[in-house]
């Protein structure tokens, strides 16, 4: 399931709809990004989060089914917030539901290093002296790529 949304979730529901009824879910590994207040350059008020609606779903729905393919999951989740969201707000919901723990925590794992590096979002980040907008980290990109090198569970 994937959702682009403005409102905030509730984490424990969510992840307790992920499996509900599936008797064949032996774990779910989940991650949730929230917001900071500190970055290097200072102290933030407020992020803004911007998206492509239709474009951003299509990435997303892109990275859903390439871990689909990599691991056995029952089920997976992401749920991305935009908007504006300030400090200790939840941006980000990443879930995976599998027979075993192994593929859950492997899976959620890639899909949060791939969402922070191809899902086209941009964060406008409001400090004391205005705003700045996000660059791609460098660390993001080099965890996204470790993922090129992992075979896929079915080869």
């Amino acid at each position: 399931m994937i959702r682009v949304q403005l409102e905030d979730f509730d984490v424990g529901t969510e992840l307790a709809k992920l499996s509900d009824g599936n008797l064949g879910v032996g774990g779910v590994c989940s991650f949730v990004g929230l917001v900071r207040d500190m970055t290097k350059d200072g102290k933030i008020g407020a992020m803004t989060l911007e998206h492509y609606p239709g474009m951003t779903e299509k990435a997303l729905a892109d990275i859903d089914a390439e871990a689909h393919s990599r691991w056995p999951l029952q089920a997976s989740l992401i749920i991305h917030r935009y908007g504006r969201l300030e400090p200790g707000d939840r941006i980000v919901l990443v879930a995976a539901a599998s027979a075993h723990r192994e593929a859950a925590f492997e899976a959620c794992h890639f899909l949060i290093d791939y969402l922070k590096t191809r899902a086209p979002f941009w964060k406008l980040e409001q400090t004391g002296t205005g705003g700045k907008w996000v660059d791609a980290r460098d660390d993001d990109d080099a965890a996204a790529r470790r993922w090129h090198s992992v075979n896929k569970a079915a080869e």
